[in-house]
């Protein structure tokens, strides 16, 4: 595999949120089943958006991890392509679960090895700052890695999908991309890890989408490269999506000492239907 160009900057361990906050945080961590073949992954991001709206209201932060058997998930600006709509399509045909998300981003295909986290948080003074909140992301996705590596760095990874200043990668080649969702009184950072499986090969896929989707358009989208993406398993030995999750809770209970791992957690499945529904129409 060829080496991208990045800004190879470690990942530093300052937090987003200071100390006291952290330690005061009652986080309340939920962690989803894998969604079953042929769900919608959607229903994900609805469950989100309502719980959002629930802590922005005064639920206490969530942060939610959850991955999906097999879908495709467009990003806003993806969706504006001249074809897009038959790119879509076309991966519905084949059995593949297909949304467009409302949080910023780009195209990421989804499938058991790849881990989905957003930490969902108030924000009642309207005082969000996104490169704090970014970095505490990337910090906990690499601190969650140490049993393997050390070597996560940030930066954006020239040629790999769902680009962004906040890439993680180790050795160049990159495994995680964080988002960002806000609402009036709360919001949403999310991340993918992938962690099992072959990188160049989701590269390839979202390649694919892009051709089709651009309908001769020279601009507007990411030019997805090979040897820019690579999975945890690759990378570093990671065993498998259930081993780094479980780094993951670890990695949050020591963050925040108040978390509680939570399995009753639950807003009303008629909400969540409803929120995908409106999702849906406004955003497909």
């Amino acid at each position: 595999m060829s080496v991208p160009s990045h800004s190879d900057q470690p990942v530093q361990p300052e937090k987003g949120l200071q100390a006291d906050q952290q330690a005061s945080l009652r986080l309340q961590i939920w962690e989803t089943p894998l969604m079953r073949q042929g769900s919608s992954v959607l229903e994900a991001f609805a469950w989100e958006e309502v719980m959002c709206r629930r802590v922005g209201a005064g639920h206490l932060p969530v942060a939610h991890i959850w991955r999906h058997q097999d879908a495709f998930v467009a990003g806003l600006r993806d969706r504006r392509l001249p074809q897009a709509v038959e790119a879509m399509e076309q991966i519905r045909s084949q059995g593949t679960a297909v949304c467009v998300r409302p949080s910023g981003g780009a195209a990421v295909p989804l499938n058991p090895g790849v881990v989905n986290v957003s930490l969902i948080l108030p924000n009642p003074g309207h005082a969000i700052n996104i490169h704090d909140d970014f970095r505490e992301m990337a910090s906990i996705i690499a601190e969650s890695l140490t049993s393997w590596s050390n070597q996560a760095q940030t930066g954006e990874v020239q040629g790999a999908f769902c680009p962004g200043d906040y890439d993680v990668s180790v050795g160049g080649l990159k495994f995680c991309g964080i988002a960002q969702r806000r609402q009036a009184k709360a919001y949403i950072i999310t991340a993918f890890i992938i962690v099992d499986g072959q990188g160049d090969q989701l590269a390839a896929d979202v390649r694919q989408f892009y051709q089709h989707a651009a309908g001769g358009a020279s601009e507007g989208y990411p030019d997805v490269q090979p040897g820019t993406m690579a999975s945890l398993n690759e990378l570093a030995g990671v065993p498998s999506a259930a081993a780094y999750t479980a780094a993951l809770v670890r990695t949050l209970r020591d963050r925040y000492p108040q978390a509680e791992t939570s399995r009753v957690l639950s807003v009303g499945s008629e909400e969540v239907r409803l929120t995908a529904e409106q999702m849906k129409l406004r955003y497909d």
